[in-house]
This record gives structure tokens, C-alpha cells and sequence, in this order.
């Protein structure tokens, strides 16, 4: 007897594992949705919105990292995970999620956040980042600057494939994003976005 319940609270067990975790990341993506919509908010606030939204008029697609997170001691890494939303005849497609990570060495310390709008304004950016792993600073031709002093490099839009707008906290100096890699996540892609998050994302892009 104490032997098959054993068995059945195993099972039990089991059975609600599975079922918590769809339901956990289903609750992680919507999470990511309502945090990249803030970050759409918080650019509006941003001295550099009105370059912003000059851009994005005619963006193909943005890429939005909520959370950027760089720090180290000797060795250094950043990562986060975002989405991206293509321009259609409509308005804004639904978001694909993607994540983004790179890995150095060198004499760093410290720690940085970052909220980051990668603002694509060409077919060629956009076909690479969805083609594959997009690394930054290696494809011939793509140029990405930036917006914000918060991160390091030109601080103009003209001439860019990408133009990267960020809000940016912490010890080091900048943000660099050679070498950094943009990824599609197969797994969070394979299921719709959460409607609600997804929808609210699109009608704030879309009022910019």
C-alpha cells in the first residue's frame, strides 16, 4: 500500500512539473513584453527621443532588450533576452523573442544595466539578425551607432544599419556591442506571444 502511494505521489509530483512549466514560461515571456513596453514609455522621456522617433518612422523592424546586464572582474560578459517586431503594411508584427550575449577579457570591473531600442533601418540588418547568430561588429557592411551617451562609439543616427538607443547605469565607461551576438530563441518562439503583453507593445510603438 505504502508502496503505490509512494508511486503515485511520484507521478504526481511529476505530472505538476510539467504543467508548471509551460505556465512558468508563459508567465516569462509576458513578463518580457510588459518590460520591453516600458522601456518603449521610458524613451519618450529620453533627450534624445525626437532623433528616436525620427528613426523609427522608417525602421523596418526594432529589437527591444528590457534588461541588458554587463559585469565582471578580469573577465567580463552581457547578456539579456528581448524582442523583436517586424514593420508591416499594418503597423507592428507580433514579437519574436530573441536573446543577446557576448564574453571578453580584459582589466574591467564593475557592473552595468542597460534598457536598450535597436532601431534597424535596413534589409540587410534585419535579414541577419533573423537568419541566424547575428554577431555585432562582424558583418561586412552593417554599421550600427548609437544614440545615447550611455554607450560608446558615434552618437549621431545618420548612416546607420542599426541605431542603438540605451539607457544605461553603473560603473563602466560605456556600452560597447562588437562582438555581441543576437539570437533567436527557438523555444519561446514556438508558441504565440501572450495576446494582452504582445498587443499593449504594439499600440505604444505604434503611438510614437
Amino acid at each position: 500500500m505504502l508502496k503505490n502511494f509512494v508511486k503515485l505521489a511520484s507521478a504526481t509530483a511529476v505530472a505538476a512539473i510539467v504543467v508548471a512549466l509551460p505556465a512558468q514560461a508563459e508567465s516569462d515571456r509576458a513578463e518580457l513584453l510588459h518590460d520591453a513596453n516600458r522601456v518603449v514609455t521610458h524613451m519618450r522621456h529620453d533627450p534624445a527621443f525626437s532623433q528616436a522617433r525620427t528613426m523609427l518612422d522608417g525602421a523596418r523592424a526594432v529589437y527591444i532588450v528590457p534588461k541588458l546586464v554587463k559585469g565582471g572582474f578580469i573577465f567580463g560578459a552581457e547578456g539579456g533576452d528581448g524582442v523583436l517586431l517586424r514593420r508591416t503594411e499594418h503597423g507592428w508584427s507580433s514579437p519574436k523573442f530573441y536573446g543577446m550575449g557576448s564574453a571578453s577579457f580584459g582589466l574591467q570591473i564593475g557592473l552595468e544595466q542597460a534598457e536598450l531600442v535597436f532601431i534597424i533601418n535596413s534589409d540587410r540588418a534585419l535579414r541577419g539578425i533573423e537568419g541566424g547568430n547575428f554577431k555585432l561588429g562582424a558583418n561586412a557592411g552593417i554599421t550600427v551607432v548609437t544614440l545615447s551617451g550611455g554607450a560608446e562609439g558615434a552618437t549621431t543616427p545618420r548612416g546607420g544599419d542599426i541605431v542603438v538607443w540605451t539607457s544605461a547605469t553603473g560603473a563602466y565607461g560605456g556600452l560597447t556591442f562588437n562582438g555581441s551576438v543576437i539570437k533567436a530563441d527557438t523555444d519561446e518562439n514556438a508558441a504565440p506571444a501572450p495576446r494582452k503583453e504582445a498587443e499593449a507593445l504594439r499600440k505604444n510603438l505604434a503611438s510614437l
